[in-house]
């Protein structure tokens, strides 16, 4: 199994140093951000050559290397079309590692969604200026723990960086402990620039948990307005979250949200909009913040439940229902997250080794 975790990085650098890495990160980010583009324009083309042309009955079409496939066409694979033609345009401008990678990734999700783009139901898909780099095993070396300044320290891109895990009450520290240890093994990961901040999208994969599990013990759960999750398993139920606790303060933060941008008007200016709307900045991810963190708690009660009732099936019940009401009723789409609670529980199910079926 593989598990995400975003991780701030700091240049680790003096600070004379430090423009002339943002530079080149923001370089980087720019050449894979044209990259992509060019990557899946090529890919479509590629695909609807038929469609774009007026082929006579004589001309052979196959999009397969001609030395492999007599009615191929191309002079290299599938894949190194792609490579090659983004290798040449970019050489000396970013490590050929990322371009690699970026071609790898945007194949695959071209041949995910090629069905849509033959059939019209979806449109190609658009790649934006503050794309996320990829971030080859390869393009990290000298990973250590500094005891000196308390961080985990390593070179990206040959740019030395250091973890800022600030007040971590979530399992990075211990993540990255283990992966020091070499227990668990880091994947290619990706790297997002955001308000001269970075961000590392670590990928770890490691061993399902081991729990003595019985698959003929079934946990039965439904998702509520009332409770968020309403679970029974071996006579035993349990109701995990409240209306009051999860929709009260959904509800305070969005008010509070309102009454601040109801006031801006009213605020002192001085430096443009930018000033005006202070307040309104501090509040501007605390609702979806506060949401992820409540489904997170609650999935996590959730599959402890089944593991110490020993479930090794856990059955969600009517959910297609559930999630038809919601449509229905603006209010409960709006403040319930059916959805996202369903995706954290199949998540979490997974790593615990329990099946889950969904009804």
């Amino acid at each position: 199994m593989t598990l995400t975790r975003k991780i701030q990085l700091l240049v680790d650098v003096p600070s004379d140093q430090k423009n002339e890495m943002w530079e080149k990160l923001y370089r980087y980010q720019n050449r894979c951000f044209r990259a992509a583009n060019l990557i899946a324009s090529h890919l479509y083309v590629q695909e609807m050559i038929k469609d774009f042309f007026y082929l006579t009955e004589e001309i052979q079409y196959k999009l397969a290397d001609e030395k492999k496939d007599e009615m191929g066409m191309f002079n290299r694979s599938k894949t190194g079309t792609t490579a090659r033609m983004v290798f040449d345009r970019f050489k000396g401008e970013i490590p050929t590692d990322i371009l690699g990678s970026l071609n790898n990734t945007i194949q695959s999700t071209f041949s995910k969604n090629k069905t849509d783009y033959w059939q019209g139901t979806k449109s190609l898909r658009n790649y934006k200026k503050d794309i996320p780099l990829p971030l080859p095993v390869k393009c990290i070396s000298k990973m250590r723990y500094d005891e000196e300044i308390k961080a985990f320290c390593f070179n990206m891109f040959a740019i030395p960086v250091k973890t800022y895990l600030g007040k971590d009450y979530t399992d990075k520290r211990v993540i990255m402990e283990r992966l020091l240890k070499k227990e668990i093994k880091l994947c290619t990961s990706q790297i997002q620039l955001k308000d001269r901040k970075i961000f590392w999208l670590a990928v770890f994969e490691f061993e399902k948990e081991e729990h003595f599990l019985k698959p003929e013990i079934i946990a039965e759960a439904s998702l509520s307005l009332e409770h968020p999750i309403v679970a029974k398993a071996n006579n035993v139920r349990i109701n995990i979250g409240s209306k009051e606790e999860f929709l009260y303060r959904r509800l305070s933060i969005q008010a509070s949200q309102k009454r601040t941008q109801e006031s801006i008007a009213y605020a002192r200016s001085g430096k443009g909009a930018k000033r005006k709307q202070k307040a309104l900045y501090k509040t501007e991810n605390l609702e979806s913040g506060y949401v992820s963190n409540r489904l997170h708690l609650y999935s996590r009660k959730l599959i402890d439940f089944c593991i110490q009732q020993k479930a090794g099936t856990l059955i969600l019940k009517n959910q297609e229902d559930k999630i038809g009401i919601a449509k229905e009723n603006e209010f409960v789409l709006r403040n319930w997250n059916y959805y996202e609670l369903q995706t954290k529980i199949r998540y979490k199910a997974e790593k615990a080794g329990i099946e889950l079926i969904i009804g």
